[in-house]
């Protein structure tokens, strides 16, 4: 994966300023999607681990080959280095 990666869901968001969340003033937000993020707030109240078994479908329908076991355990390896759930 390379670029810009949500720093709640690890989706790769790149350049495309559409896939990027807003603040509340309503610019882009740096660091978030906009189906985890806009207006300034996080769309949904969760935890990691259901973040995780969110997006663990999406995945593996856009990962060939991705299963949903290897897919859950990549996600519970890389999701704690992102911002959001990084531990203070």
């Amino acid at each position: 994966m390379q670029g810009k990666l949500c720093q709640s869901c690890g989706m790769p968001m790149g350049d495309t300023d559409e896939l990027y969340g807003t603040e509340k003033d309503g610019a882009k937000s740096p660091d978030y999607c906009r189906y985890c993020y806009a207006d300034g707030a996080f769309l949904a109240d969760c935890t990691m681990d259901q973040m995780i078994d969110f997006c663990v479908k999406p995945m593996v329908e856009n990962s060939p080959g991705m299963t949903e076991p290897i897919a859950r355990e990549m996600m519970k390896g890389f999701f704690p280095t992102l911002k959001r759930w990084k531990q203070a």
